[in-house]
């Protein structure tokens, strides 16, 4: 008789990645500066469906692209407070220059940071591909801080404040 496992499938992992992703406007991209900090900034999540890949409309002239094309190694996190709900990926950054994948991605919002419109020829495509990443997800807010509350109370560590998974792409 087999046993079957608590611990989500990878496709599970995935897709409840997937769904924070889609459900948090703004993420952050993390990079490494020059001087090796880290160094992060708010970015528009784009509505694609996650697939291991995660993509951004950034400007050639700040710095943070100018970190990326030296140093793409980066962090993107997103946090839905509202349920509970976190994702970060790690990944390496790839500046993308491909008109369809623009044009696909592109909204009247972006011209607030382009004047040019999706022709400003500031606009630059990030792709970040994922290499791992994690999730942490809970029944709810209320429910967690019942289990905080308890174990204040009790002294005794809180043992179901939801899930955390790992994930390789």
């Amino acid at each position: 008789m087999s046993q079957q496992s608590d611990h989500p499938t990878r496709e599970e992992t995935i897709k409840a990645m997937a769904a924070v992703i889609k459900g948090v406007k703004f993420a952050m991209l993390t990079v490494e500066t020059e001087d090796g900090h880290l160094q992060a900034h708010p970015m528009t999540t784009q509505q694609t469906e996650f697939d291991g890949d995660v993509w951004f409309i950034g400007g050639k002239d700040t710095g943070q692209v100018q970190s990326m094309m030296v140093r793409p190694n980066v962090n993107v996190s997103y946090a839905d407070h509202s349920g509970g709900n976190y994702v970060s990926i790690s990944g390496r950054a790839e500046l993308v220059e491909n008109r369809a994948k623009l044009e696909e991605l592109w909204s009247d919002f972006y011209k607030a940071y382009f004047p040019g419109g999706i022709d400003d020829p500031s606009v630059q495509l990030i792709k970040i591909g994922a290499q791992g990443g994690e999730y942490w997800g809970s029944d709810g807010k209320l429910k967690n801080m019942l289990q905080m509350a308890r174990a204040a109370v009790t002294g005794k560590p809180a043992t179901d404040l939801g899930t955390n998974e790992t994930v390789e792409f």
